[in-house]
């Protein structure tokens, strides 16, 4: 039997264990179940549409018991990346987000930083961004989802715009987020698990599962959120497993540390 300290499993949050304001079915109830094994466990999310405080809160009302230091959010890793780099960011942020960078300077910005901002894809904001790039700015994805899952089916990603601010300008985004390998590394570091010990449930196979699988993990694709028919068939190596929900994952993993697969 593997000691569940040795143990970590990641575990994405909108289309994972919830849609919005709504818990995926049976996902408060594996967490609990999760938590009380003992086993190591962070939330990673490329979530940009909200800070990590009103992300909490969401989590909250919803009816989950999670702790500010169990989420590990792409706005994290970016705000982060542009302290250490002393750069004075141009956000194509949601407002709702933008309380994740209110501690750096950005008079005279020389970089560009996109997550998922539907507000500020416009024209105007958009050719701003451009006019930076076109002065060696570096451009930088909190992440580069092509969709992602709400109430009302699914809807554009960054990603369709960093692709096109690529395009026009000649410069490669540098993703801070999910698939980044430096991303899921850093989310494992306080618990030092080997990748071949670590899991990573998601509902999108190239960031979640794709990325964390590149550096040796275990993906574990849900077919809730934004999964679709045959996304499995999508990467290679395919996912570990392929399971209906959060918490048929965890009865994979619970029997996984009892009796680990070849």
């Amino acid at each position: 039997m593997t000691s569940p300290s040795k143990i970590t499993v990641l575990i994405d949050l909108s289309g994972t264990i919830h849609v919005e304001d709504k818990e995926i079915e049976g996902s408060i109830s594996a967490l609990e179940k999760l938590r009380k094994s003992k086993i190591n466990f962070k939330f990673v999310t490329n979530t940009t549409k909200e800070s990590k405080r009103i992300l909490l809160q969401r989590l909250t009302s919803i009816g989950f018991s999670i702790g500010e230091n169990e989420i590990f959010t792409s706005l994290t890793a970016a705000h982060d990346t542009l302290k250490a780099r002393e750069l004075r960011p141009f956000l194509l942020i949601d407002n709702k987000a933008l309380e994740d960078f209110v501690d750096l300077h950005k008079e005279n910005p020389n970089c560009v930083v996109v997550g998922l901002a539907p507000d500020k894809f416009s024209y105007k904001c958009m050719n701003e961004a451009f006019k930076l790039l076109l002065t060696g700015a570096p451009l930088i994805a909190v992440h580069k989802s092509r969709y992602y899952k709400t109430k009302a089916g699914l809807a554009l990603g960054p990603g369709p715009f960093i692709s096109g601010l690529e395009y026009s300008s000649g410069i490669k985004a540098e993703i801070i987020g999910k698939p980044s390998a430096e991303f899921f590394k850093s989310a494992v570091k306080e618990f030092k698990s080997e990748p071949k010990d670590c899991y990573m449930v998601g509902d999108d196979v190239r960031d979640d599962i794709g990325g964390s699988q590149a550096i040796g993990m275990k993906g574990l694709l849900v077919r809730s959120g934004k999964y679709r028919p045959g996304d499995e068939n999508k990467i290679d190596p395919p996912p570990y497993n392929v399971v209906n929900n959060f918490s048929e994952a965890v009865e994979i993993i619970l029997t996984d540390l009892i009796a680990p697969s070849l």
